[in-house]
């Protein structure tokens, strides 16, 4: 969720508000999410479990990005404390601002934190005896995999009423005439007053956050083995 829109001024630019890497991101959430329900209705858990391990590491991509990303994907710019929270409930603004708002930022962390709590569950579940079990489930016992097995299961409907939530936001947004999905498609926004965008994608920190991610995800399908 992003701040309102200013009304464009005349000669300026579009801006841009979000980086590719951030795009691709964003809109892998929706096709993998799905994909794994699937799976896991169907007893696909081969495939299941390569899905799994490619979120997680969409995931710690996400994380990197929030720290050596451009501004708007860092959280140091949209995670803010309560004063602004309340601030901007109550209709107040921070000046001209391009990327998440106060709450959107806050709502953004939330549906990270929990899928990513929903993967790392799925890491350690399953039964050795009885089909697929995740890649680090022989770091638990067989006990503690059946729990984290069944929270597993019943967690995947706290994604899906986040997911709700987050839809529905983006819809009363909307009806406000603040077009949030447009700008995470094409990456720019209409020019603002006073802003002038993200500039151009640091691509060298892009590629050092996507091997680190991958190589992380790698890590973890082979059972995490000591590093020495």
């Amino acid at each position: 969720m992003t701040e309102p829109a200013a009304a464009p001024a005349a000669g300026l630019r579009d801006v841009i508000v979000w980086d590719p890497l951030i795009r691709i991101t964003h809109w892998s959430f929706p096709l993998l999410i799905p994909a794994m329900w699937w799976t896991a209705e169907n007893s696909k858990w081969a495939l299941h479990r390569q899905i799994g391990l490619v979120l997680l590491g969409l995931l710690v991509f996400r994380l990197l990005w929030g720290f050596l990303g451009p501004e708007t994907a860092r959280f140091s710019s949209f995670v803010k404390g309560p004063g602004e929270v309340i601030a901007y409930l109550r209709g107040g603004t921070e000046g001209h601002t391009i990327g998440h708002s106060p709450v959107g930022g806050w709502s953004t962390m939330v549906l990270l934190g929990a899928m990513l709590l929903q993967v790392s569950m799925g890491l350690f579940a399953g039964d050795p005896y009885d089909g697929m079990t995740g890649p680090l489930n022989p770091l638990v016992g067989v006990m503690t995999a059946d729990t984290i097995t069944d929270l597993h299961e019943t967690f995947f409907w706290v994604i899906a009423g986040l997911i709700g939530l987050h839809l529905a936001a983006i819809t009363f947004y909307a009806v406000r005439g603040d077009d949030l999905l447009s700008p995470m498609v094409g990456g720019d926004r209409p020019p603002m007053a006073g802003v002038t965008g993200i500039g151009p994608m640091p691509l060298g920190r892009g590629l050092l956050a996507v091997a680190l991610a991958a190589g992380f995800a790698l890590w973890v399908a082979y059972g995490a083995p000591p590093l020495t």
